[in-house]
């Protein structure tokens, strides 16, 4: 194993390990977290040991709960007990790697994590904004106690321990054929119209990844075609409370290709979304971070049925072509108007190479 990660609480009683950070959703299942933790039961007494699994929303940072309101929700949490031990769960490979690096006094665990939760996500902050970021996280925690769950019992820090891990999607291994989308548009004053035609090679593309649009005009109108844009929207799905739902433009590029009268184009324009010209971007959906490590834009959200109580955030994209079309003759930029198709696009990761 190239890396073992682990965290041990201030107290020094517990070491929490495990062997990756990223948890793959494979849409009809997830892999399963698999790990251990290393004790040290002197000062334990009548005390017992647990592991926690806990996926939720936070949209706040800690230090703004002051008049008891919580800025974090569970969507799901679930509990194991590991000492006393209750039950041993059947040791993976995983396990046993673990259990080596560790040395004595370790007790493993694992979680299936339920492959109707949503993936990773946060929100950009602004330059201004400090403590962590809102999105969905899930936590790995190991802590002592004398209940698993009781509100009523508080648990000292220093004898918690605690990794953040991710939960995500890579992209499928078949990619299907392109979206394409048309419209025809006639105008004030002209007696024939303008056809803009476009489509995409593929409907899945990787972050980084140049995207080439192919642009199909055809001019049969009295109006010159003045000007050709781009936009890639981002549209997030925040389904807490009720359902909250943006977009913001993470791409917009202009073309100087003119169009005249009677008279047609056709071409392929090339466009790269890329967190780094977003990164003033307030809101804006991001991959879940680790620590302060680069990330990108959100990957899409690969859809199943979504329940009403899961709540999360769903990301999605579209390609916007528009066309600015001049107006001619006495009424100038009063008949000047717009030519809009929009294409889905799905960003992703391609699955790493076992």
């Amino acid at each position: 194993m190239a890396k073992v990660f682990k965290k041990t609480s201030k107290s020094g009683a517990l070491t929490l390990y495990l062997g990756k950070r990223d948890y793959v959703d494979h849409v009809t299942s997830v892999d399963k977290v698999d790990g251990v933790v290393k004790l040290d039961p002197a000062e334990f007494g009548d005390k017992k040991v647990f592991v926690q699994l806990a996926c939720a929303f936070r949209y706040g940072s800690d230090d703004l709960d002051v008049i008891g309101l919580g800025f974090r929700k569970d969507i799901w949490i679930h509990f194991v007990q590991i000492y006393p031990q209750a039950n041993k769960p059947a040791l993976s490979p995983m396990h046993e790697t673990l259990l080596a690096k560790a040395g004595d006094s370790a007790y493993p665990f694992s979680f299936e994590i339920p492959n109707n939760l949503p993936c990773s996500v946060c929100l950009q902050p602004g330059p201004d904004d400090k403590g962590k970021a809102c999105g969905v996280d899930f936590e790995v925690k190991t802590y002592l106690a004398m209940e698993q769950n009781n509100p009523d019992e508080k648990i000292d820090k220093k004898d918690t321990a605690r990794l953040v891990i991710r939960k995500i999607q890579y992209a499928p291994s078949q990619v299907s054929a392109g979206p394409k989308a048309d419209i025809c548009k006639s105008f004030m004053m002209s007696d024939k119209p303008v056809h803009l035609e476009a489509s995409l090679e593929k409907d899945l593309y990787f972050h980084g990844e140049t995207i080439p649009v192919k642009i199909k005009i055809k001019n049969d109108s009295n109006k010159t075609v003045k000007k050709l844009k781009i936009t890639v929207d981002q549209t997030t799905d925040i389904v807490l409370y009720s359902a909250d739902k943006y977009t913001k433009t993470v791409l917009t590029q202009e073309f100087g290709e003119t169009v005249e009268p009677n008279s047609s184009f056709e071409n392929t324009l090339n466009i790269t979304p890329l967190l780094s010209e977003n990164k003033e971007k307030r809101g804006l959906a991001l991959d879940g971070r680790l620590k302060d490590e680069d990330t990108n834009l959100a990957s899409t959200t690969m859809l199943r049925n979504v329940e009403k109580d899961v709540l999360g955030i769903l990301v999605s994209y579209k390609i916007k072509v528009n066309l600015m079309v001049a107006g001619g003759g006495l009424l100038g930029g009063l008949t000047a108007s717009d030519v809009t198709v929009e294409l889905p696009l799905m960003l992703m990761h391609p699955k790493p190479e076992e």
